[in-house]
């Protein structure tokens, strides 16, 4: 509610003043400058072939296991600075090291700048000795998607894919058709208008289609995804298309958790020291996370199982 009644004040000066992007920008790193990651989590700032990165490090976090963590904000907005404070707690409750990413942003770095520099991360990573299986990719908002882009360039490249895929409320259709935008939203509603948010997925689309699959993943073929986690309230403007892509996948084979909240909206992850609902969801990542090391865990076992099973059959024909 306290963040509704944010929306609600905020919204006229917006829709008056019609702020430029530049401006939008710079309110959410001075925004930002209160954020400040958990206790016992640390900061390692890097550069990967030029893109600035860094890893949050929890105290006692395993080394093999990785969450590599896309920002959200539209394609436009957003840097590490805006998510730091959310991947720091995310991190922690996963008990996971993190990699986030400063991709390239919308209008100066249009598609496919952005999913070029996810892709760009997730090798890294591969050529750090990180395994798929130990690499989770997670975002939130437009880096949801840019997550489920990534999963379906790095199928159709054929390259192995990440053990699961976490997506925080993803946009997955920048299309953004008139049926899916929810009346029931009013307040997320009155703000993308003021914001002029409509014209943000052209600008990231660019001279492609807002119908290309990398754009908006809710359009491409989903078989042969891994594992997908995706949050959702049910009073963001998008939650049906968020709704109708799970779906999707679900019925191409992909196994997908589903949670939905209530009465929250869009970014609300993001202010998990204020919403308890957001320290929920979190906690919920985490118990998927540990389940995805679960059930691999149990594959293995499984494996070992059977490989024992089958020497001891081999001996005993042997000896027979």
């Amino acid at each position: 509610m306290l963040l509704k009644q944010f929306l609600t004040a905020a919204t006229g000066p917006l829709a008056r003043q019609q702020p430029s992007l530049g401006s939008l920008r710079l309110g959410l790193e001075i925004g930002s400058l209160f954020q400040f990651l958990p206790w016992g989590v640390y900061l390692e700032s890097i550069r990967i072939e030029g893109m600035a990165a860094e890893w949050i490090r929890p105290k006692n976090a395993p080394a093999g296991r990785v969450l590599l963590y896309l920002h959200g904000g539209g394609y436009v907005l957003g840097s590490l600075n805006t998510h730091r404070s959310l991947v720091g707690t995310l991190a922690q409750r996963c008990n996971l090291h993190a990699l986030a990413v400063d991709y390239r942003k919308a209008p100066d770095y249009p598609f496919p700048a952005a999913l070029d520099d996810a892709r760009l991360a997730y090798r890294w990573l591969l050529e750090q000795g990180y395994q798929p299986h130990n690499i989770i990719v997670a975002g939130d908002s437009a880096g949801g998607g840019l997550a489920l882009a990534l999963l379906i360039a790095l199928r159709d490249e054929k390259l192995p894919l990440p053990a699961a895929a976490v997506c925080l409320s993803p946009w997955t259709d920048l299309v953004l058709p008139t049926a899916l935008i929810r009346r029931v939203a009013h307040e997320e509603l009155q703000l993308l208008e003021a914001l002029t948010i409509r014209g943000w997925g052209g600008q990231y689309a660019a001279e492609v289609p807002l119908t290309h699959p990398l754009v908006s993943p809710t359009q491409a073929d989903l078989r042969n995804l891994p594992p997908l986690l995706i949050q959702v309230s049910d009073a963001e403007v998008l939650c049906d298309e968020v709704l109708g892509f799970a779906g999707k996948a679900s019925r191409a084979g992909v196994p997908v958790t589903l949670q939905t909240f209530e009465g929250l909206v869009h970014w609300w992850h993001l202010f998990w020291r204020l919403v308890p609902e957001a320290r929920l969801a979190l906690d919920q990542v985490a118990v998927f996370t540990n389940g995805i090391w679960a059930a691999q865990a149990e594959a293995a076992r499984l494996v070992r199982e059977a490989r024992r099973s089958k020497t001891a059959a081999a001996r005993l024909r042997a000896h027979s």
